[in-house]
């Protein structure tokens, strides 16, 4: 299959097709968050990076990044494009820098941030675990008192 050269309004039109809000892996995360009781407010824009998910009260933001576009290290789906290689080493060279500005920030806030790759969906028990680890809360709930 041979695709559309870079500025070619095919082209064009083949990359806005490219989901950035709602993919399937989000919709599993979601899924896990609501199934594990966590609250959670979504593509939160005030915040550094506007984590895909994030709960201000508990301070914990997740990002759900696609191995492609954020080139996860190690992993089979984060392949370079050999057509206009330049430029896409550029750009994921340019994603990861955003990605590590906004993790920093939210750090410096006090947030506890993971990053959720797409390739780390597939086992929901695993995904649970992980989410449940990175999300259990710092802090001890201490009763309210009672008035007499």
């Amino acid at each position: 299959m041979r695709l559309p050269k870079p500025g070619d309004p095919k082209r064009r039109a083949l990359m806005a097709r490219v989901r950035q809000q709602g993919t399937a892996a989000e919709l599993t995360v979601a899924a896990a968050l609501r199934s594990a009781g966590h609250a959670y407010r979504l593509n939160v824009r005030s915040l550094p990076g506007s984590p895909d998910f994030a709960n201000r009260k508990r301070k914990w933001a997740i990002f759900v990044h696609g191995c492609f576009w954020h080139q996860h290290t190690g992993c089979k789906r984060a392949t370079i494009p050999k057509a206009n290689e330049a430029f896409w080493r550029d750009k994921f060279g340019a994603n990861r820098r955003r990605d590590a500005r906004a993790l920093r920030a939210l750090r410096g806030v006090g947030f506890r941030v993971a990053i959720v790759w797409e390739c780390e969906i597939a086992d929901g028990e695993a995904l649970a675990a992980r989410l449940s680890k990175i999300l259990e809360s710092r802090r001890v709930d201490m009763p309210k008192p009672v008035d007499h």
